[in-house]
């Protein structure tokens, strides 16, 4: 592989890699994934949505101070480039009260469930509360995304609240669990994933 190749890392972790997204060559997958039923199930979005919606999307985060997001890609290994499986993002930033949502989309499901959206949020959060000085993150997941919530509460994350019946999914209104996170409870995590690559 050239060195011209390969993509600009931001952040390293042990099993993925954070980088800015690339619109000649991330975009088709996101357009991929925002459409696959599947991952749309634990997401937001319901609407179908274009190329030319997409790109517009990433073209705005160009000059967007209150939302970062990153791709998010697997360790290069044995000289074989990494795979790009997602993406990883602080939304809503509030830098007078220094607060941010974190949302991501693994939209790569042969990586669902095996360590990498953990990997990939604890460099976010290492990220937010250590070089932008935020003091609380919160998140939100739908009830029934089990993973979502175990994955969260393993980085530290604790729930503060459900909203009753809140999101409209499969012809049901679903609770919508939230929850936060502040910076002084997550550092004795990050330090022991750092030794050990574990969470829990």
């Amino acid at each position: 592989m050239k060195t011209t190749d390969l993509p600009a890392v931001f952040s390293t972790g042990r099993k993925t890699i954070l980088r800015p997204l690339n619109k000649a060559t991330d975009l088709a997958s996101i357009v991929r994934w925002v459409n696959d039923p599947e991952v749309q199930q634990y997401v937001g979005m319901f609407l179908p949505s274009t190329l030319e919606q997409e790109k517009a999307w990433l073209e705005k985060l160009d000059n967007d101070d209150k939302n970062i997001v990153f791709a998010i890609e697997t360790k290069p290994a044995k000289g074989r480039p990494g795979t790009f499986i997602g993406l990883m993002g602080l939304h809503g930033i509030n830098w007078k009260d220094r607060v941010a949502e974190t949302g991501a989309i693994i939209g790569d499901k042969r990586y669902w469930g095996r360590g990498y959206g953990t990997d990939a949020k604890m460099q976010v959060i290492n990220y937010a509360f250590n070089a932008m000085n935020l003091r609380k993150l919160t998140s939100a997941a739908l009830a029934y995304n089990q993973r979502s919530l175990r994955y969260s509460i393993h980085c530290g994350y604790k729930v503060e609240g459900t909203r009753k019946r809140q999101i409209f999914k499969d012809g049901e209104y679903r609770d919508l669990i939230i929850l936060g996170l502040f910076r002084e409870d997550w550092l004795p995590i990050w330090r022991k994933y750092q030794r050990t690559g574990r969470v829990k």
